[in-house]
């Protein structure tokens, strides 16, 4: 079986860069404030409505459980809102990427490695930050936003719809993931997927099976740690390793 690596889907949101906390969180804050709701998620509490998918359903959820009920037409316009200070935030240069991340992009660029981004993310916010991030220089080929499925993580389908249009055959690629949701909707489309962490902490689903498991992607002064996969032969994550990884998934399945 032809197991050489071709295609990286990178999850955003945590995966590619910490912006839950950074963004995220203080945008919604503000949005509330704009529509004098009594309301401030804390970060404890962000971190458990985390496990909602989706800003609007995390705004419709907290509704509900805060006997608030919000209509549907002003949990929208909330969201815009939300939209427009994470834009905000983003433009005062508030985010940075992942140890490692932006080396590892570049190292798969130089070797025409395929990338692409899978997000449950707006088009907006996901363009938005890949410019200020990448400043002017963008390796993804296409982005699966969440104005692109009728169903987000943890279903399948985003990245069913990313291989689909890519093309490349699933023992191919690998997946870069952060959260419960995205693992869940990457292993239920049957592709290689590695995990790695973000600044929020969260407990691994049992029904999660991962063959590969890193602290971070490491680089020259920060020495990623493998605590599931192949052995680490340089300090940090490279093309190599992604190329072991792949083996490893592709002789276990034989």
């Amino acid at each position: 079986m032809n197991t050489n690596l071709e295609g990286v889907y990178w999850d955003l949101d945590g995966t590619i860069a910490n912006t839950e906390l950074e963004a995220h969180l203080p945008a919604f804050n503000l949005a509330f404030k704009d529509f004098g709701l009594n309301w401030n998620w804390e970060t404890n509490k962000y971190i458990q409505l985390l496990r909602i998918n989706g800003g609007k359903n995390r705004i419709a959820y907290y509704s509900k459980s805060n006997d608030d009920d919000l209509s549907d037409d002003l949990i929208i316009k909330i969201h815009e809102k939300k939209q427009f200070h994470y834009l905000e935030i983003i433009k005062k240069n508030c985010v940075n990427f992942k140890t490692g991340v932006f080396r590892l992009i570049n190292e798969l660029h130089s070797k025409k490695i395929r990338q692409f981004i899978v997000t449950s993310s707006s088009r907006k916010q996901v363009d938005l930050l890949i410019r200020y991030l990448f400043n002017g220089f963008n390796p993804f080929e296409f982005i699966i936003s969440s104005e692109d499925v009728e169903l987000k993580k943890p279903n399948p389908l985003p990245y069913l719809k990313a291989v689909k249009l890519s093309g490349i055959k699933k023992n191919n690629s690998i997946v870069f993931e952060d959260s419960n949701p995205g693992l869940i909707s990457a292993l239920a489309a049957n592709l290689p997927t590695i995990f790695v962490p973000s600044n929020i902490p969260i407990v691994l689903e049992e029904n999660i099976k991962l063959d590969c498991i890193l602290d971070s992607l490491g680089d020259e002064n920060n020495v990623a740690n493998v605590i599931k996969g192949p052995k680490l032969k340089t300090p940090y994550i490279d093309h190599s390793f992604l190329s072991d990884y792949l083996k490893t998934v592709s002789n276990a399945k034989n």
